[in-house]
């Protein structure tokens, strides 16, 4: 018998402890197949909601708003790289030809393309932000930019000419604030939080077994 979970991952783009969370519960979530499955919805959160249109300098903006040392946050970008390479992701580096990313950026809009693909079904909300990680964390592209979110959105299957009317107008903005502001209200306020059947939240790229742990200890409990 298989037991069914409902998965709220509440996350950023522009977040990479977030990409290390989702890949470290894709793992654990295969450890269980058989036993537990999974119903995963993607649910907004803006790390940076008042950050301007170009961006602000990524070293710039984590000593700012942490209070640490440009070192350190080399220092935390490495160890975000080498634990995004053990579960199959890459992070690149400054250096790399075109990788790396360099700014920070606004993701409301990515926020409201994410939402519209969950409505379009067929996994698609999951493909879209799989390829929106990829094209900011690997191919050091902007998040923010209407001319990569609609072509990340044609790539993975949705419809690109209603990609570009949805930036275009304030479609799902309304829909995307509610949703970040519920999930505040319920004390989020850091991210990745990986919310089970609306009552179980564990917080943080975890490591897989812990992933692994707490789904059979929620699936165990009913």
């Amino acid at each position: 018998m298989t037991t069914s979970l409902k998965i709220d991952f509440v996350s950023d783009i522009s977040c990479p402890w977030c990409v290390v969370g989702l890949k470290a519960l894709d793992q654990a979530l295969a450890r269980v197949a058989g036993h537990i499955s999974a119903e995963l919805h993607f649910q907004p959160f803006e790390l940076n909601p008042h950050m301007a249109a170009e961006g602000q300098e990524i070293t710039e903006h984590i000593t700012q708003k942490y209070g640490i040392t440009p070192e350190q946050a080399h220092a935390n970008r490495e160890n975000i790289r080498q634990r995004g390479a053990q579960l199959g992701f890459k992070f690149s580096t400054a250096d790399e030809p075109g990788g790396g990313r360099h700014r920070i950026y606004n993701t409301f809009d990515a926020h409201r393309l994410l939402h519209w693909a969950e409505l379009e079904g067929a996994g698609l909300q999951r493909a879209l932000k799989e390829a929106l990680f990829t094209a900011y964390f690997t191919d050091g592209q902007s998040p923010a930019s209407h001319e990569v979110l609609v072509r990340v959105a044609g790539e993975v299957g949705l419809d690109a000419v209603r990609a570009r009317e949805i930036l275009a107008s304030n479609d799902y903005a309304d829909d995307v604030r509610e949703r970040a502001q519920f999930y505040l209200s319920q004390g989020i306020h850091s991210v990745p939080a990986v919310i089970i059947n609306d009552r179980h939240l564990i917080s943080g790229g975890q490591p897989v077994e812990m992933f692994e742990q707490a789904l059979r200890q929620i699936a165990a409990a009913g």
